[in-house]
């Protein structure tokens, strides 16, 4: 069959997908994501190129954004699968995953190991607890906590995902609390990993998030893992000094984003206006976005072409889907 799609791209950034395969029985797109499901059985994720901060979606894509996040959940999903169990099945090109149709558990897995981000935000308005869990008293931005904290939130279809402590959890029916143990069991086995190998690549994983779901009654990782969309890094050489001086952290993560947002009057509320990146800022996330390719993986990044880039996406989906069981 004749297998029609559509692609809206800028002449360097693929911002989205509406491709018809064969089994196809639904599609979605999410921030980032487009999602095709096939027969309940597989899902095929697409990552374009868009880029969202503070649940936004943002004007402008990003070039080569979708492939970099692709290929470092891939390469950390296949370094962990005997670790955790987790729903890849294939990687058929640059900018696809495809894995196993899960029912997603509707809680967001977020570990900390440093006041960062959105919990500094709250320590620094006077906050002493975040998701039910105290933070100490005495900390300055980016310390490290005495151990790692799970910051649970509530995956939000619309707007800002909303923290949550974990008797909220159980008291929605969100997760059964016999599964929450699992899901607290791997996250922690999953950030231990994370901040090992970062360790060895002379980074600090800062904070991650993690999403599970269930297949035929086991739970499964889902979704992407230590990109830098839902993960923070510093700097390990200089992060000491740096912490000693209290100045900002050499990071690789989406957080500089957020903060020229910020910058420029916009943390997605409702009535504010959201800034347009100029060419030069694109370029830098580009190059950011890279550079935590190269750094977090220890192989150079191979850019692959925007020419045709429906047709290729496409074919080696289609071949990919024939070979499914």
């Amino acid at each position: 069959m004749h297998i029609a799609a559509l692609i809206f791209a800028n002449m360097d950034a693929l911002v989205s997908t509406n491709f018809t395969f064969n089994g196809q029985k639904s599609f979605y797109r999410g921030k980032v994501r487009d999602v095709y499901n096939i027969n309940d059985n597989y899902l095929v994720m697409v990552a374009s190129d868009r880029i969202s901060a503070f649940d936004v979606v943002l004007p402008k894509a990003i070039p080569y954004k979708g492939q970099v996040l692709n290929q470092i959940a891939a390469h950390f999903l296949t370094l962990t699968k005997d670790l955790v169990p987790n729903w890849l099945v294939a990687s058929p090109d640059p900018n696809v995953t495809i894995g196993h149709y899960c029912e997603p558990f509707k809680v967001e897995m977020v570990i900390r190991g440093y006041l960062a981000g959105h919990a500094w935000r709250e320590y620094k308005s006077g906050n002493r607890t975040i998701c039910g869990v105290a933070m100490p008293d005495g900390l300055k931005e980016n310390d490290p906590f005495p151990e790692p904290i799970i910051t649970p939130t509530i995956k939000a279809s619309e707007g800002h995902d909303e923290d949550i402590h974990r008797e909220g959890i159980f008291d929605l029916g969100l997760v059964s609390e016999v599964d929450y143990l699992i899901l607290e069991d791997y996250t922690r086995k999953l950030f231990a990993f994370g901040s090992d190998y970062a360790k060895k690549q002379g980074l600090i994983l800062v904070d991650t998030k993690y999403e599970f779901g269930k297949k035929d009654g086991q739970i499964l990782l889902m979704d992407e893992i230590h990109t830098p969309d839902s993960s923070r890094y510093f700097y390990a050489d200089t992060y000491d000094s740096i912490q000693a001086e209290d100045q900002q952290q050499r990071q690789l993560s989406k957080e500089f984003v957020r903060q020229w947002l910020i910058e420029h009057n916009f943390q997605g509320l409702e009535g504010q206006m959201v800034p347009v990146f100029d060419n030069n800022f694109i370029n830098l996330i580009t190059s950011r976005y890279i550079e935590l390719y190269e750094k977090i993986t220890g192989k150079t990044f191979q850019k692959q072409t925007y020419d045709d880039i429906l047709q290729r996406v496409e074919k080696n989906t289609i071949l990919a889907i024939q070979q499914l069981k």
